[in-house]
């Protein structure tokens, strides 16, 4: 039996493509494509029929996908839309004439795309900053509230693979788009696409901003750990072929910091991530060049960022032998650094991430929230002090950048290990402090990457049909997300409590994976003996991934 050829429906919508489409890269893998699947090439039609069968969705992570033609993909036609729909929102919203700033990473097309929106923002009589190169995101989130812009445009696929990228959307308060502004602008989006890109206006006359964005920004970080005194320390950096290096090198020369010893391989922008399988400092392997350059040098430390810089990861020496701490062990540090210097406010994190944030704040007298999972949520808590998220996100210094942001994290983790390391103590040591005053807690991931994403639907599907009544040989009680509360809205996510553990799954935001969240927890009393108290935490944590795992079946 062979294989159909592109019927006529899919003809049509391929040639009105190719009509509209101003790119003529995009216009010749199109064309290649239409011309294998004529000719009954499978997975020639598989693309197509894809990247056709629908647009990008455009949602509160803005947009996000893999680039190539067709409005299920990243390209020009499909930016053109989004800069055109989001111009449309802001006019609509009585903010004509207003500045936005426009930043965008070293991922292929960024730059193009960026140029475009400054463009069309600025034929539809909206005051366009373009900053002149690629920038970090806190950067560019930062010059939101510097320069009173009423948004800002971020072209980034942050740590995703090398295929994508993506294009996020922040407002005047300096914080990511959350509904209903996400529905009122993918609603302009819909009413741009109605027309042909050509027709959409374009103006060249907006403002270039160059170093005086990142002199601001640097200013203000430095701030952030000026009444720490110690600054001994020998740490290694690696931007994971990202656009980091030069504001972190600058930032830490700035603050007093010695130079950091780099990973030269990883050091420079590289769109194609040649040295790592994904650009994200969580996943296997991608830090492995940064451990062998730490353990060469003798550093104290070793700090990744992702490719757009607003997340921080950080590997020490623990019990031994070296290993990256886990984003609520990084949370714990930081927010506990924070308390102890007396820094008033609310201290908060997501409903994923480790609960001990809130008994440290409550501890320093401070209140704590508890949010949905994204900065988007995180940054917008009333009279913020520090936020974090387990997937290596820290909102150090709300004020300035309403979001993460791994190059402000990475000056008060440098900050906080030249404190210790005066006393002659180290990161490390602080942890079992912690761990001590309020007991052994560890986390975990648990993820599914897939190739069908409808088998995420269907494993929570099943979990939310045949709950799991224990999880690590302890009984649990299910909240199902969902259904909302009255300190959280709805969310697809299921999360499991039970005396010394807790789990919550929910489908990835942003990858085709499955993510499920452990925690065990002992009390303070039972982890005196902390070699004791870990061993038996790490059982009982393996217990609760066995279980978890079984149930979810995948």
């Amino acid at each position: 039996m062979t294989t159909p050829a592109l019927d006529d429906a899919r003809e049509a919508a391929i040639t009105a493509w190719l009509t509209d489409d101003p790119d003529p890269a995009t216009q010749l893998a199109l064309t290649h494509l239409r011309d294998r699947a004529r000719d009954g090439d499978p997975s020639a039609l598989a693309e197509i029929t894809d990247a056709f069968a629908g647009p990008l969705t455009f949602g509160t992570a803005g947009l996000r996908g893999a680039l190539g033609p067709g409005p299920g993909r990243m390209n020009r036609v499909v930016v053109a839309r989004a800069a055109a729909g989001l111009a449309g929102y802001l006019v609509d919203q009585g903010l004509a004439g207003g500045r936005v700033i426009i930043g965008y990473d070293a991922r292929y097309n960024s730059d193009v795309f960026a140029a475009d929106t400054a463009e069309i923002l600025a034929g539809a009589g909206l005051k366009p900053l373009l900053c002149h190169q690629h920038q970090p995101t806190p950067v560019v989130a930062f010059g939101i509230r510097h320069y009173g812009c009423v948004a800002g445009v971020i072209v980034t696929a942050s740590h995703n693979p090398p295929q994508d990228n993506g294009y996020k959307v922040y407002l005047g308060d300096g914080s990511q788009i959350v509904p209903p502004a996400d529905a009122d602008i993918a609603a302009q989006i819909a009413l741009a696409s109605q027309g042909s890109v050509a027709e959409i206006v374009r103006r060249t006359d907006y403002e270039s901003l160059g170093d005086e964005l990142v002199e601001a920004y640097l200013a203000r970080a430095v701030q952030l750990v000026a009444d720490s005194p110690a600054r001994d320390v020998t740490w290694v950096h690696t931007a994971l072929h990202g656009v980091g290096t030069e504001a972190v090198t600058q930032a830490a020369a700035a603050a007093g910091f010695p130079a950091p010893h780099l990973v030269h391989a990883q050091a420079a922008p590289d769109p194609a991530f040649p040295t790592v399988a994904f650009p994200n400092p969580e996943e296997p392997g991608a830090i492995d060049l940064a451990l062998a350059r730490a353990i060469e040098v003798g550093a104290d430390l070793a700090v990744a960022n992702d490719p757009d810089a607003d997340r921080c990861a950080v590997a020490c020496p623990v019990d031994g032998s070296w290993r990256m701490l886990s984003g609520d062990e990084l949370g714990w540090l930081l927010g506990s650094a924070s308390l102890e210097a007396g820094v008033a406010g609310t201290y908060a994190c997501s409903v994923v991430s480790s609960t001990l944030l809130g008994d440290l704040a409550a501890a320093h007298g401070q209140p704590f929230a508890q949010t949905l999972t994204g900065f988007k949520w995180i940054a917008r808590v009333p009279g913020l002090a520090f936020g974090y998220e387990e997937a290596l996100g820290y909102c150090t210094d709300p004020a300035a950048v309403a979001d993460k942001d791994g190059i402000t994290a990475l000056l008060r983790v440098l900050a906080l290990t030249a404190a210790l390391k005066a006393d002659g103590r180290t990161l490390a040591d602080r942890l079992d402090d912690l761990a001590r005053d309020h007991g052994v807690c560890v986390t975990e991931p648990l993820n599914y990457r897939v190739a069908d994403v409808s088998l995420i639907a269907d494993a929570m599907d099943g979990l939310r049909a045949q709950p799991p009544t224990e999880l690590g040989g302890e009984a649990v009680q299910l909240v199902d997300l969902a259904l909302g509360s009255p300190d959280l809205p709805p969310t697809d996510g299921l999360l499991f409590t039970g005396a010394r553990v807790r789990a919550v799954v929910r489908p990835s935001g942003t990858e085709p994976k499955l993510k499920c969240y452990l925690q065990v927890r002992l009390g303070a009393e039972r982890s005196r003996d902390l070699p004791v108290a870990r061993a038996e935490a790490a059982a009982l944590l393996a217990r609760l991934r066995s279980d978890l795992a079984r149930a979810l079946a995948l």
